[in-house]
C-alpha cells in the first residue's frame, strides 16, 4: 500500500515565464522584479525568472508565510541529505 504526500508539488501554481511570475507577486514584489529584468543582459535572463520563480512559489504557497519567517529566523526544521536520500530511495522517487 502507498500512500501519496499531503504536499503535492504542483509546479503549475505560477507558470514559469515572466507574465506569471509577476502575476502571483505583490506590486512592491512585482516592480522589482521588472526592474531586474529589464536591466539585465539576455545572458542573466533565466537566472532571474528562476530566483523570482522561487520567491513566487513561496508567496503562493499554502504554508509560505511560515517557511519563509522560519528560514528567516533559522527555526526551519532540516534534515541531512542522506535521510532526505534514503527518504526519496523508501518512496520510490528517484535520487539524481
Amino acid at each position: 500500500m502507498s500512500a501519496l504526500s499531503v504536499r503535492q508539488h504542483r509546479p503549475d501554481r505560477v507558470p514559469r515565464n515572466g507574465a506569471g511570475i509577476a502575476a502571483a507577486l505583490d506590486s512592491v514584489k512585482r516592480f522589482e522584479f521588472y526592474r531586474e529584468l529589464l536591466v539585465a543582459a539576455p545572458e542573466e535572463a533565466e537566472a532571474i525568472l528562476k530566483r523570482w520563480w522561487c520567491e513566487a512559489m513561496l508567496d503562493t504557497g499554502p504554508s509560505g508565510d511560515w517557511l519563509t519567517l522560519a528560514s528567516l529566523n533559522g527555526t526551519l526544521p532540516t534534515i541531512d541529505v542522506i535521510t532526505a536520500i534514503e527518504r526519496r530511495r523508501s518512496a520510490g522517487l528517484p535520487v539524481e
